[in-house]
């Protein structure tokens, strides 16, 4: 219902619905898309009652009534302009209390009813969306159109229609920015969808890593050519290029590389990504023995590969961890995970050609010829972790090993390649600037006679402050409990009676009562004494 939609080719079209029932509320939502700028969305006529929405200007819609008591009319103006061929919402509201009127997120127009009058709007011809009784109609499009909670098929009743379309074109317009990570909109006549095959993502908007783990030996290849074709062949060729038709050479010699992935991983060294090439030519990415992170540029020209570290960090943590590469020329600019990208460039002595790449490995390289000295160290025993989201420009080497796509008979894998979202997102907090930061101390503007020195104990003051502040703190709060439990329980065990004293040692109860008592003797005496009348 929410693409239920039709397309208003000419300003006479219109369709027609069963006459709306709305005589004492009336709930009308709809959306519209037009590059016209007037026109009638819709209009119910009784014998004098109405109820009509419409476009009044570029920048007008209008809603306007009568249940008997004269003309209503309600406008809500917009400060930009509605026939921008984009998706604008109209809500109309109207009961026997007021009428209200919205448009997009703009402030809600209401209007009270009259407290005296009639209530109940009469209609009694047919509903007309689009053009009515001679009026010029709507141009463009209208979806999702509810009336009383009822969503009127649109589309179905376009079908029989001359002059409207079934569906409406241009959803990408207004909605192809949720395709995300590089994703393509694709239009459909109602509705569009995300195009995510060149991505390393999935899902309906391309935003669903695509990740493995790798358990210790595993690895992945990705041959650049299909078995059985040149090097040269076409069609690798567009699938090495980038967006970018700059990136496309015609010998598959690059002068652009976009590299971008996500790993984790607790164990180092290893290889995480290498690609190979005909040619002596390699591009690289490790993690050093001391959890560092490397990447190694071999593009000829230069007795050594160009290395790039990042020595600041151990990435061996296990926590996840991205990484984006882009080359242009000579020209490296490297982004790890949250903080900001960093430039490089290639010596002068560089070739800024990768020439005639071959294949892209993951976890492990297991290539015939001749390989550099530190990934053949590192090789051993391989990479053990998560890697997600790999992407060497239009190429996804781990979405084509899990999905089926025409790419996946180039992949080729070692051991059970299981489906993970361990490297889905990075944990790591990108640092406070000093400006932002509540516990960055400038040694220029701060003056603490304290700071950073020793006291003579070898204990700093601060430490020894907060330190005496928390054992006050303890003792408070012991003296406080011992005083709660004395209070508590000092008559524990204690009762008081009215048992008369002595009674441990007396013979009976009454001779306690009578040894407690003196006077207690003469009364009984007095009770024993007979009279003789």
């Amino acid at each position: 219902n929410y693409w239920n939609a039709a397309s208003f080719v000419t300003s006479s079209s219109y369709l027609h619905f069963s006459t709306f029932q709305g005589e004492t509320s009336a709930d009308i939502s709809f959306y519209f898309k037009t590059s016209a700028s007037d026109g009638v969305f819709l209009e119910n006529l009784g014998n004098t009652d109405f109820i009509k929405l419409e476009l009044k200007s570029a920048t007008e819609v209008s809603f306007s009534f009568d249940v008997g008591n004269g003309p209503v009319e309600i406008v809500v103006r917009s400060p930009n302009q509605l026939n921008d061929d984009q998706w604008h919402r109209v809500n109309a509201e109207r009961n026997v209390k007021q009428a209200s009127l919205q448009v997009d997120q703009l402030p809600l127009e209401v209007r009270k009813a009259p407290t005296e009058g009639h209530t109940r709007l009469e209609l009694y011809s047919q509903l007309y969306v689009g053009a009515a009784g001679g009026q010029r109609g709507f141009l463009g499009c209208i979806r999702s159109l509810r009336m009383n909670g009822v969503t009127l098929d649109l589309e179905e009743r376009a079908k029989v229609t001359p002059g409207v379309k079934p569906g409406c074109s241009g959803h990408c317009t207004s909605y192809g920015m949720y395709c995300a990570n590089g994703g393509k909109c694709v239009e459909k006549y109602n509705g569009y969808s995300c195009d995510c095959s060149k991505t390393a993502y999935d899902g309906p908007f391309c935003i669903k890593d695509v990740g493995a783990f790798f358990e210790e030996g595993m690895w992945l290849r990705y041959n650049f050519h299909s078995p059985g074709t040149s090097m040269k062949d076409l069609v690798s060729r567009t699938l090495l290029s980038s967006a970018d038709p700059e990136i496309t050479a015609p010998d598959l010699n690059l002068n652009k590389e976009e590299l971008s992935f996500s790993f984790s991983t607790t164990k180092s060294p290893c290889v995480l990504l290498y690609i190979s090439s005909y040619t002596p030519d390699f591009i690289a990415v490790l993690v050093k023995p001391s959890g560092s992170l490397q990447i190694r540029y071999s593009l000829g020209g230069t007795k050594e590969p160009f290395n790039i570290d990042i020595d600041h960090r151990n990435m061996a943590n296990g926590q996840p961890h991205t990484v984006n590469v882009t080359r242009d020329g000579r020209d490296i600019v490297l982004q790890l995970d949250h903080y900001p990208p960093t430039s490089y460039s290639l010596p002068a002595t560089s070739d800024i050609q990768f020439n005639s790449p071959k294949a892209l490995f993951l976890g492990k390289v297991i290539e015939i010829g001749k390989i550099d000295q530190d990934i053949y160290k590192y090789n051993t025993p391989g990479f053990t972790g998560c890697l997600s989201r790999v992407q060497f420009n239009q190429i996804a080497p781990l979405k084509a090993a899990l999905r089926p796509t025409n790419a996946s008979s180039r992949v080729h894998i070692q051991g059970e390649l299981v489906e993970s979202n361990c490297g889905a997102s990075p944990l790591t907090i990108p640092p406070m600037s000093a400006a932002t930061d509540p516990w960055h101390l400038d040694s220029a503007s701060a003056d603490f006679p304290y700071n950073g020195q020793a006291i003579g104990d070898g204990v700093n003051r601060n430490s020894a402050i907060i330190g005496g502040v928390i054992a006050v703190v303890i003792f408070t709060i012991l003296c406080t409990l011992v005083f709660l439990i004395r209070y508590m329980f000092r008559h524990k065990g204690t009762y008081h009676t009215n048992e008369a004293k002595g009674a441990e040692s007396a013979e009976s109860a009454d001779a306690a009562i009578m040894n407690n008592d003196p006077n207690f003797t003469e009364t009984i005496d007095e009770s024993k004494k007979e009279w003789l009348i």
